[in-house]
Parts: structure tokens; sequence; C-alpha cells
């Protein structure tokens, strides 16, 4: 018979508890078996001790099987990617459509923003009247009909994670690699996913900030997600600097947008969608491989085939019917925007997207505290990128405030972000490594 606190002595002296075992505790966790002090205990034990890869796989396993595990009965694979957050990063509002387009269903469960990174929900809710939130028999019409969504978890998804999630944040345990792999992945495969592909970011403004960091939680996303029965591989891509050249909600969706109807296509977000999207269609069977999915991918986006299945997903959840052609016309904007001239002649050399993704936050296009309304008019556009030449008084971006104070404050922030020195520098590849 399984209990808490033989389970907590045993990853705090250093062994393993068994697979059934970590099973039990993820169950404690939705039923209340387990108390708040008894999880902070075993996230703090596993944080410092960690766990084996059966461990991963049977604690990912047990909390998502600690609710509701969705089951598809349609004519493809049913596939999704997530990625580990970053600062201009809308890949999600291009993948998803694009990954209908070629034959996948793509029930994407999706997240707010947390911390200095954004959230796909939170750009999402830019769009006037888009609803995040649908019932499990609204989610499978919407399926059947135009075979993507974008939505937030329901109460019966992964119930474990929700209660170990608000734990970590207060107990000083978010950064275990262990913990951070299964409350991603518990949520993912209850959505009944054939295929993951992983987006693990690297950099400033990733929250794993070395090479080193991001390829051990790629490993361990992909080996605890293949352990699962899932066929899935990893990115691991830039987040040195923002991936788009805006950063806030409805800014971010002005440039998906650009880019989904070619009306000036922004080149870094094109190429890690296709990337991305490329790795699931091999995955999933609907491609050869990768470079054959990354082929039909583009053709997706080039085709407008993408921009029509968006606009279509955007009726199904509420937003405008018109959106994909009024899209300039139907998001929010901001009332004060103010230049942010360089402080010096030069080069960017470096990007400080942490520092970038807090002056959204303070702006009011994120959450400062749990429950804070966020407004999605704010944020940064016409990102200046590493490399670029510049000059004293050139503009870096333009910041978009609800008040001339909160933008000077955000003029000072974004200043502090950007390092100029003298010498342009070798720009940061893309995509760094696969794993998988």
């Amino acid at each position: 018979m399984s209990d808490a606190r033989s389970i907590i002595a045993r990853v705090r002296d250093g062994g393993q508890p068994s697979p059934d075992d970590l099973r039990w505790f993820a169950a404690g966790l939705a039923s209340g078996a387990v108390t708040d002090a008894q999880a902070g205990a075993f996230a703090m034990a596993v944080l410092l001790k960690g766990l084996s890869e059966e461990g991963r796989v049977a604690l990912t396993t047990g909390m998502r099987d600690s609710g509701r595990v969705l089951e598809w009965d349609l004519p493809g694979p049913v596939v999704d990617k997530h990625s580990t957050g970053g600062i201009g990063d809308c890949t999600s509002l291009l993948l998803a459509p694009a990954l209908a387009v070629c034959g996948a269903y793509v029930p994407m469960i999706s997240g707010r923003g947390l911390g200095h990174t954004g959230g796909t929900l939170d750009k999402l809710e830019a769009i006037p009247g888009f609803r995040t939130g649908l019932t499990e028999g609204a989610l499978r019409k919407q399926m059947a009909e135009v075979h993507c969504a974008i939505v937030a978890a329901s109460a019966d998804l992964a119930p474990a994670d929700r209660r170990l999630y608000a734990i970590r944040d207060v107990s000083g345990t978010v950064e275990s690699v262990d913990l951070i792999t299964a409350s991603i992945l518990s949520k993912k495969l209850a959505a009944g996913l054939e295929a993951l592909v992983l987006d693990v970011k690297c950099g400033s403004g990733a929250f794993m900030k070395t090479p080193e960091r991001a390829e051990a939680l790629a490993r361990a996303l992909v080996k605890t997600a293949q352990g699962a029965g899932c066929m899935t591989s990893a990115l691991i891509t830039d987040m040195s600097q923002p991936l788009a050249t805006a950063a806030g909600n409805a800014l971010e969706v002005i440039e998906v947008m650009e880019t989904l109807t070619g009306t000036s296509v922004n080149a870094a977000l094109w190429d890690v969608t296709v990337a991305l999207g490329g790795e699931v269609l091999a995955l999933a069977g609907l491609a050869s491989d990768a470079s054959d999915g990354e082929g039909r991918i583009a053709q997706a986006l080039e085709s407008g085939a993408a921009a029509e299945c968006f606009g279509r997903m955007v009726v199904a959840q509420g937003g405008p019917a018109d959106f994909v052609d009024r899209w300039p016309d139907r998001l929010p904007s901001a009332p004060v925007m103010l230049e942010v001239p360089a402080l010096s002649d030069g080069y960017v050399t470096a990007v400080d997207g942490e520092r970038l993704g807090l002056a959204v936050v303070h702006l009011g296009g994120g959450r400062l505290r749990e429950g804070d309304k966020v407004n999605p008019s704010v944020g940064l556009s016409d990102l200046a990128g590493i490399g670029e030449e510049t000059g004293a008084g050139v503009p870096l971006c333009m910041v978009h405030a609800l008040t001339e104070e909160a933008a000077r404050a955000a003029i000072r922030a974004v200043q502090s972000a950007y390092v100029i020195g003298p010498e342009p520098p070798v720009e940061p590849d893309l995509v760094q490594k696969r794993i998988g």
C-alpha cells in the first residue's frame, strides 16, 4: 500500500519510488489524499534528487490519467506542438491552421502568459469575441468541421498538474526538469495525441538560458513522451531575441496576420513554423520526412489555405466572420505610441529578452499577479534585431502604452535591454538542434 510519507522519504534519500507509487502520488494530488505540505516536500525532494527516466514516465502518465483523457475517432492523425515559452513567439497561431490544411487534426491546448513570457490564449483573446474555453462537445464539433482549435485546458484535464503547478510556484521548485516535463506532457497527452513536436527555447528570453539546460529539458521531454506512447521530437530554437518583431498580444496577432495573408512575411516566424510543422507531419505519417513536411507547411501558408482555415477557427470560437479580411480594423490599439531611441552608435550585439518581456508585462500586457486583467493593445513593435546597425536617437522599437508615464518607463526598460557594440555580431541560428 502506497503512502505519501514513504514516497517522499525515498526520493529525499536518493532512491527511486516504484512506478505504482508515483502513479498513486499523482492520483492523490487530484483526489486530495496528498496534502499541500506533502506535495511541496515531494516537489523539493524531486528538485534536489531527481527521478529516473522510468519514474518520470510514471509520474507523467499518472498525472495524465488523474482526469479525463480524450479519445478521438477522426480520419487523420491527432497532433500538437508545445513551446517552452519566449518573447514574440506566436508560431502556434500559424502552425495550427497550417497543420490542419495538411491533413492533421490539432486540438491545441495552450496556456496564458507565465512570468516574462507571453501566452497563446492571451494573444487570441485580443481578437474580439474569441473564446478559449470550449466544452468538450464544442471542441469535438470544431475538430470535425475546422480540424483545429486553440483552447484552454478544461478543469477535468490533468487535475493533478493544476494542483502541483500551484504548489511548485510557491515552494521554489519551478526549475525541476522532472516536474517541468511531467507538467507539460500530462496536459498535452491528456488531449489524446498521436504525435507531438516540442519547441524548446534557449537564450535570454527563455526559461532555459543555456544550451546545456535546454538540451537536458528537450531530452527529458522527448524520452518521457515516447515512453508514454506518443511519437515525439524536439527542436531547440533560439530565444536570444524576440522571435517576432513585436511583443504584446494584439501586436503579435498583427504580425501573424501579416505573415498568414502574405502582406509582410516575418522570415523568422515563418522558418520556425515550417521547421516545427515539418517535424510533426513526418512523425504523424503525413509526410515522407521532415523536409517533405516543411514543403507541405510552406505551401499551406503560401497558398492562403492556412489563412482561410485560421479564419474558420476564429469564427468557430466566437470571433468576427470577416477577421481575415479586416483584421486591421478588428484589433485594439493603444492610445500612446512613442519611439525608443538608441543611446549610442553601433550594432545590436545582444538583447535581454526577459527584460523586454517584463517591460510588456509592466505595460499591462501580462500579469504581475494571478487574476490580473491583461490589456491586449499594449506592447512593443518594430523591435530591432541582433546584427542591425543603429545610431544614437535611431528607434530601437515603438512602445504602445495606455499612458505617457507607462510609455516612458517602458522606454527606459527597453534601452537597458539592448547592448550596442562597435562590431557586428555573429547572428544566432534559429534552429540549433533536433532531439528525437
